[in-house]
């Protein structure tokens, strides 16, 4: 019951939240207000350098993403 319980809030989260930062192409990323063609380049790059993101939270890691710009895509809906 209780694994039954977590799949479906998973995937209740999953369709919610239906930007994925780890499939998004760059020009999803610049579907998002303060996202241009280099940061959705830089976001990219580092996917590729260091593999999927675990969160949206990691995204700071990449150079010019600021926690606003995190906020941002975690509201984003696509």
């Amino acid at each position: 019951m209780e694994k039954l319980f977590l799949v479906t809030l998973l995937t209740t989260a999953m369709t919610l939240f239906a930007f994925n930062i780890n499939s998004a192409t760059k020009e999803d990323f610049m579907k998002i207000k303060g996202i241009g063609t280099k940061k959705a380049e830089k976001i990219i790059a580092y996917r590729k350098k260091h593999g999927k993101f675990k969160n949206a939270d990691e995204i700071v890691n990449v150079k010019g993403i600021s926690k606003k710009i995190v906020e941002k895509i975690k509201s984003f809906k696509g």
